[in-house]
């Protein structure tokens, strides 16, 4: 460790000679603790199992050589003590096991999208509040962004200029006292003590948030203000952010005192003596730690204390952490700022604070094995820490630990005895080899090459580090850096035994492990700042650097407020610094960029460098407006030295350790070595720059090492830094032509690889391109191919792409056979040559190999628009395909590497044009760009290809490749062989309307001995007039989404999932249509109905909403005071009900089947349209404020969701127009159907109430058809730290 500074005793922020600087981590299980003092050796507390008081009364008994340990009753002194840095789990721990204070229909809805797009059940976790009153008050901008300037009424009471923001509000409705408090009484009559305030537009004018929180705190309730704790639009994440502080805080609160009660005078005594660590990295003092900024409050350690000992500013070189503990992983980046994310979903609840961008990953030391459809799986379920792993002897569950305790890699000797039902044993290695060896019988039943205990233990591992490289590949390159070119910290309890491998994987050549790395939050604490972050909602525009002189004026008040708050901590001016940002973006644009204030103050500059950089361009033509103003202010602590690991390593005398000291111990390595001698050696025992060549262990009383035989180990006073030597060869000894003996583990690391490639094609795509479609919805798939056309690997999953795109390549391959060149590349979009509707333009690219086609790789896109009769492509009453757009059944994009922009041009604004009442695309500049990122996707996707190719050979990629496709059609063919049992044979027959009378019918017959399946649509009704039609690509996706939702685990989707499936379809009907006839509707209403239709074959589950219930509204371009004012669009998807099933009960408000788009938020609608949202619950009510058209396209407003198994059906949807009267007095209710469009005067509501879902079962019977484990599901447990990655995840479940 490094000689603490000399330093000042004047506060709790300095440091002092004499007095003790505890850092703990309370964890979920254990705590963790470091005592430091000036000139003394640290005191180090691991693994203790009580409460953080006890670690304290241990460290103080501790402090001089002759102390007495202090008694358990009684309470500490804090003389001896400058300061106690904790974190904890309290609040993570009460979010995710929903233990926090009782909390009193907008959240029930939520986002609308569900979590799991394969899960039928749709289990959600439950809400943290009790009960929702809501409370008669309502404002809202007025003036909509995309309307002219309106002038401000004068002399009008309900008009507010002096906003947060600066913009003009009205009120509609004013809180009455009176009734607020009867109806807070109310709650107080029900035991709610704790309540969150939250009102639409409250970032912009929070006073009567205030008045209710006022009333509230008067009668005794915890009270949480949205727009205080978090003043940035979206209602729903700040209102769910305020809930979740309302029920955390008074949990965090609680647990303060406690802890205080332990010390004399109680937690007042403390005054500035305790902080605590909060999301963001900072610390901050006891009495302003909330539950809301708590929830990576012990995460967050592990992040500053590896950015702070790890990182050396004057190299710069970016670092990539791992913080590997027993039941989780924790991916985070850092390379000289920490980074942080703004809004996040945690246990199901959306966070609107800033967090360290923390990523967890389900791939822990207590990760569960498994052995399924001929893979190995590790995770997401979890042993957790009780009962834990095999070895903990606690009857737990197969898990990583298990794995490296049999192969050697751990030493149980060394581990302390705290296991068993009196946790008072060692680790039972002997309980781990008797389950493996259960496991293995199970992989090599029927088998003639057998795999050792051994092999699989090790394969598991190897899929377990794969598994981790997969999300740590997607920080980096879906932000545009390579992941070779940074060096790994590993840490965590378990983060030694699996950094070589992981670093191998990834490419990288350096890991290093800091000496107290399983210490390494507590240590963290102990090194970090006192921060106070303060933000507000803005209004300005960065354009020309405009409103700089405002920005600075809001800025210098903000930074103003932040550092005094420091002060008042005792923290002198010298040791303050202050960050601030700005939240920007592009207009028409919701993608953000928090940009810090450059040095020469030109924010413009700045944003156009940082967006160059992120996203690769820049637009023009657009204004750049800032929506928020953030300051980060730092109260610099008074922290030890600490020391760089690069300069360590260069200015030590580096030597070869006497390897004669030391024992040697039998541990198993994959790659054909086997069984191998391997060197045992005490941490302590090495000099600095002793140098370990692999294999060993090398390990304290807190970690252990592996240092793999193609790796050395430097020791560094602070520091172990281990260096690939030796490049890791791997022979792969393939049967290519045996498919019933394939290697397990290849099998399930190939599906990573693969599944791999198809996910950083996405990453360019969304990078790149420019229109919001694709950059912020999502709306994308991008997917490999074998040489045939069939599907690989497909990511991101859009349901309606699913087993689309095949049809598209294979259409491709059979018109062009031979004769592309390397270099050419192809678009395509027509429903005749397997596209879905023409907005989504699919490009595909061949990947060569020796001049033969090998691969296909595609990436298929919506479009914003493509011309035709309606902006947007997609409109609500086309007849003829012509008048959707743009159509192109095969175009040669790109010739040996040229762009052919001349010609696409001409495809997409010429020949629309020509037929009537018809346009040309009328977004060509979005077109072309998002185009170019396409073709930038597969380039991506076809050089990945060959560099796997290059690696293991093609003959090797495409065994495992074919291994994989087999791998899903075998795990179709038992599911419907399953079926066919449960069934006695009989086919299975369903049948279904639209509204308007359109016939579905599907007659399945399955052959039991071989798993085969006809899927036999005969009966189906014939095309219509309209665009309901389906094209045939779409009922394949179908198809193979109802199949892949009924198998519960998680399988590979490719080509394989439909080899067992015949599909029969009557020619020119509504799932064949002759190419000519309109189809856009198709893929969003009409693919519901065949997805209900497949599952009412298989009685799964009842009917669910059947639809999408597409809402359009806009005006187009028009004179205003003599000037042209441009038009706008506005497009939803609204949610409805799913059907419930045998084991699970059915869900409101959310998306079905084969959409799941996330909805606008109200805040964002009403500020941008002219539009007031009256109701937004279980049926939805909104009003206009100008003259708009308006068109509703939606299904099942005549036919009901049916019920299964004698369950009811679910309700009918209904549309309504309530038109304002002549004489304003009321409105004159209109039933618009299922489809149309009107114009609608200012004043007008549209009510759209959406369909259900149907019951299953007659209440109070059971059904035992379906008894058994084929439609149910494993619960997995919530992660703790969800960043970028998962909002990157929920974006692409949720396009």
């Amino acid at each position: 460790m490094g000689k603490p500074t000399e330093t000042s005793r004047s506060n709790g922020n300095g440091s002092s000679e004499e007095l003790a600087r505890i850092a703990i981590d309370r964890g979920g299980t254990f705590t963790d603790a470091i005592c430091s003092r000036a000139g003394k050796e640290d005191i180090v507390v691991k693994n203790y199992k009580d409460a953080p008081t006890e670690a304290i009364r241990r460290i103080l008994s501790q402090l001089e050589p002759d102390s007495e340990p202090i008694p358990k009753d009684q309470p500490l002194s804090l003389d001896k003590i400058e300061s106690i840095r904790m974190g904890t789990t309290v609040s993570t721990n009460a979010l995710l096991e929903r233990r926090g204070e009782r909390v009193g229909d907008v959240l029930l809805i939520g986002m609308q999208a569900r979590p799991d797009i394969f899960d039928l059940s749709i289990h959600k976790l439950e809400f943290l509040y009790d009960e929702v009153v809501e409370i008669d008050e309502r404002i809202t901008p007025l003036q909509s962004l995309v309307m002219p300037r309106l002038p401000v009424p004068e002399k009008d009471s309900s008009i507010i200029s002096e906003t947060t923001t600066g913009e003009t509000i009205r009120i509609l409705q004013r809180p009455d006292p009176k009734k607020v408090s009867e109806q807070l009484d109310e709650l107080w009559s029900k035991g709610i003590k704790s309540v969150a305030v939250a009102f639409v537009h409250s970032y912009l004018w929070g006073e009567h948030e205030e008045l209710v929180a006022k009333i509230a705190k008067e009668k005794g309730f915890e009270v949480s203000v949205s727009s205080k704790l978090q003043p940035m639009i979206k209602l729903v994440s700040r209102a769910n952010s305020s809930i979740a502080d309302a029920y955390l805080t008074p949990v965090t609160r609680r647990y303060i005192e406690s802890f205080g009660s332990g010390f004399e005078g109680g937690i007042e005594a403390f005054g500035n003596k305790l902080l605590f660590m909060q999301s963001d990295g900072g610390l901050c003092k006891w009495n302003n730690f909330s539950g809301l900024r708590a929830i990576l409050s012990g995460p967050a350690g592990g992040v500053v204390g590896y950015s702070k000992t790890c990182y050396d500013p004057e190299r710069g070189q970016a670092l990539i952490a791992v913080d590997m503990g027993g039941t989780s992983t924790d991916v985070s980046r850092y390379a000289g700022k920490l980074e942080h994310v703004f809004e996040t979903t945690t246990a199901e609840v959306i966070i609107q604070a800033p967090q360290l961008d923390i990523n967890t990953v389900a791939a822990g030391g207590g990760s569960r094995l498994f052995y399924k459809h001929g893979l190995f799986v590790v995770g997401p379920e979890s042993a957790t820490a009780h009962p834990g792993p095999a070895c903990y002897r606690k009857g737990g569950p197969l898990a990583v630990t298990d794995a490296n305790l049999i192969l050697g890699r751990l030493l149980p000797e060394h581990f302390p005895k705290i296991f068993g039902p009196n946790e008072d044993e060692g680790l039972d290695i002997e309980a781990s080899k008797s389950l493996f060896d259960q496991l293995a019988n199970q992989i090599n039943a029927g088998k003639s090459d057998k795999l050792s205990v051994e092999e699989v233990a090790a394969g598991f591992i190897r899929v377990a580090n794969e598994t981790m490289c997969r999300p740590i590949r997607t920080l980096t390159e879906a932000r545009g850096f390579e992941c070779a070119s940074h060096h790994l910290v590993m840490f965590g309890g378990a983060g030694g035994q699996h950094g070589c491998s992981i670093a191998t994987t990834l490419g990288i050549k350096r890991i290093i492990i800091p000496r107290l790395s399983s210490l390494l939050s507590a240590h963290g604490m102990a090194l970090a700042d006192v921060v106070r972050e303060m933000t507000e909602p803005a209004a300005f525009t960065l354009t020309g650097n405009r409103d700089n002189a405002k920005i600075s004026s809001r800025m210098t008040e903000l930074v103003k407020k932040a550092e005094q708050d420091l002060s008042s901590q005792g923290f002198p001016a010298d040791r303050i610094q202050s960050e601030t940002y700005l939240n920007c973006r592009y207009h028409g644009s919701s993608t953000q960029l928090m940009i810090e204030k450059p040095e020469d103050g030109d924010y413009e500059k700045k944003f156009f460098d940082d967006h160059k950089r992120e996203f690769g361009f820049n637009l023009s033509g657009r204004d750049i407006l800032v929506d928020d103003i953030r300051v980060r202010a730092v109260g610099k602590s008074l922290s030890r030295e600490v020391r760089s690991p690069y300069k360590d390593f260069e200015e030590t005398d580096k030597r070869k350790y006497d390897e004669s000291k030391f024992e040697d111990k039998q541990v198993y390595f994959d790659g054909g070595k086997g069984w191998m001698k391997t060197k045992v050696v005490p941490l302590k025992d090495l000099r600095d720059g002793d140098q370990v060549r692999g294999p060993a262990i090398i390990f304290d009383n807190t970690q252990t090492i592996l240092v793999e035989p193609t790796h050395l180990a430097t020791s560094l006073p602070e520091h172990v830094v281990i260096d690939l030597v030796e490049e890791k060869v791997v022979e792969q000894k393939v049967d290519l032509k045996d498919y019933d003996h394939v290697d397990p583990v290849q099998l399930s690391v190939y599906g990573h690889r693969l599944m791999g490639i198809a996910e950083q094609m996405g990453d360019i795509l969304r990078k790149i391109s420019i229109s919001i479609n694709i950059k912020e919805r999502l709306d994308y798939s991008c997917a490999i191919f074998s040489s045939d056309g069939g599907l690989v690997a497909n990511a991101p999953h859009i349901p309606c792409h699913l087993g689309a795109m095949s049809h598209a390549v294979r259409h491709q391959a059979r018109i062009h056979g031979n004769s592309l060149q390397e270099g050419d590349v192809l678009l395509s979009n027509h429903p005749a040559a397997g596209g879905s509707h023409l907005p989504d333009l699919t490009v595909i690219m061949p990947a060569f190999h020796e001049g033969k086609i090998i691969f296909w790789t595609a990436a298929r896109a919506h479009h914003a628009d493509i011309g035709g009769i309606r902006a947007g492509s997609m409109p609500p009453f086309s007849k003829e395909l012509w008048e959707e757009g743009a159509q192109v059944k095969s175009f040669k994009l790109v010739k040996a590497g040229k762009f052919d922009e001349e010609g696409i041009v001409k495809i997409m604004s010429e020949e629309p044009a020509q037929y009537p009442g018809c346009s040309g695309t009328r977004t060509l500049s979005d077109n072309l760009s998002d185009l170019h990122a396409q073709v930038a996707a597969c380039h991506r996707g076809v050089v990945l290809i060959k560099t796997l190719v290059e690696e293991q050979s093609l003959e090797v990629v495409q065994y495992y490749m074919n291994a994989i496709m087999l791998t899903a059609e075998r795990a179709v063919r038992d599911l419907l062989k399953h079926v066919n049992r449960k069934f006695g044979g009989k086919p299975l027959k369903a049948v279904d309307w639209l509204d308007d009378g359109t016939e579905l019918r599907l007659k399945i017959t399955i052959d039991e001995d071989k798993g085969d399946a006809v899927f036999d649509f005969t009966g189906t009704s014939a095309q219509v007039y309209g665009n309901l039609n389906t094209p045939t690509a779409i009922l394949y996706s179908a198809i193979i989404y109802v199949l892949r939702s009924l198998i519960v685990s998680d399988l590979p989707l490719n080509q394989g999932c439909l080899s067992p499936i015949k599909v029969i379809v009557p020619p020119e009907s509504l799932l064949a249509p002759s190419e000519d006839v309109a189809v856009c509707a198709g893929n969003v209403e009409s693919s519901q109905r065949v997805t209900d239709v497949i599952f009412k074959a298989f009685q799964a589950c009842a009917g669910s909403q059947g639809g999408c219930n597409n809402l359009t509204f806009g005006v187009g371009e028009r004179e205003v005071d003599g000037k042209k004012v441009p038009g706008f669009g506005y497009y939803e998807t609204i949610a409805g009900g799913a059907g419930a099933g045998p084991d699970w009960d059915g869900q409101s408000c959310v998306h079905v089947h084969m959409t799941n788009t996330a909805i606008g938020d109200v805040e964002m609608t009403e500020r941008i349209y002219p539009v007031i949202i009256h109701r937004f619950s279980r049926r939805h009510d909104t009003g206009f404020t100008t003259d708009l058209d308006v068109a509703i396209l939606s299904q099942r407003r005549v036919i009901p969701p049916y019920g299964m198994a004698g369950g009811d059906p679910g309700q009918v949807g209904r549309n309504e127009w309530w038109r304002k009267r002549k004489d304003k007095k009321g409105y004159a209710v209109i039933n618009l159907g299922g489809s149309n469009q009107a114009s609608m005067k200012a004043g007008d509501r549209i009510v759209i109430n959406t369909p259900g879902g149907g019951g299953y079962g007659v209440p109070g019977t059971t059904d035992d058809r379906l008894d058994d484990d084929t439609y149910k599901r494993t619960v997995v447990a919530p992660v703790r730290a969800a960043g970028s990655l998962a909002a990157l995840k929920a974006a692409a479940f949720s396009n």
